[in-house]
């Protein structure tokens, strides 16, 4: 278990940090906190996986050495786990809970959420909210709100969060198996991975500025 002085110096927002901290652990918490509670919108889901995938790679000395099949199974515990409990909590007063927070993310996440369900069906949307961030945090208690069947939802989320959860792993574990020395373009990476998985939000962003000012030349 992390020492004290060890937890205060955690950086949540750091997926290094987290595994180093916590291990695979920490990987179960986050996914967790990032799929199931309102709150989690913020931590680093697809960077902690990623980087968890590089470090299972034997000869990575720039963190924690982590096993791959330890790392799978707490990230498929706590994705998995994390969005069946967002559903539940959806359902058990999921509107009132967004209508009550003032962040605008989170907002913009719900919009894009009901979006998705109403354009591409329950499947589809639940799969593919699993890799948008923030969009995946707010969906699973959407969907609760909005009375998604809880079978379909069971179903969908556990495909889409299979896939999502060892997809990234394994993505990364490759990536550190083909690559020589690794360590030396950890930082990078890891920074690359947090700019390709904010593309979804950005493209989003201008999805909806175009759809406004063509409603607004509309009128």
């Amino acid at each position: 278990m992390p020492s004290p002085s060890t937890l205060l110096a955690v950086n949540v927002l750091d997926a290094s940090s987290l595994l180093a901290a916590f291990g695979a652990l920490g990987i179960a918490v986050v996914m967790f906190a990032e799929t199931g509670l309102l709150v989690g919108f913020f931590l680093p889901g697809d960077s902690l996986l990623f980087t968890a995938g590089l470090l299972c790679v034997s000869g990575t000395h720039s963190g924690p050495h982590l096993v791959l099949w330890q790392v799978i199974a707490a990230a498929l515990v706590g994705a998995l786990a994390g969005a069946q409990v967002g559903f539940l909590v959806g359902r058990r007063g999921g509107r009132a809970l967004l209508r009550r927070t003032r962040r605008r993310s989170l907002l913009q996440g719900a919009e894009r959420a009901e979006q998705l369900l109403a354009q591409y069906g329950h499947g589809r949307a639940i799969v593919l909210a699993r890799f948008i961030p923030v969009v995946r945090t707010v969906l699973n208690p959407l969907a609760g709100a909005l009375d998604v069947p809880a079978r379909t939802f069971a179903l969908w989320q556990v495909l889409g969060g299979t896939a999502w959860a060892v997809g990234v792993v394994l993505a990364g574990y490759g990536l550190g198996s083909s690559v020589p020395d690794i360590d030396t373009y950890l930082l990078p990476i890891i920074g690359l991975v947090v700019v390709v998985s904010m593309i979804p939000i950005a493209l989003e962003i201008l999805r909806a500025r175009r759809t406004a000012r063509a409603g607004g030349g509309a009128v």
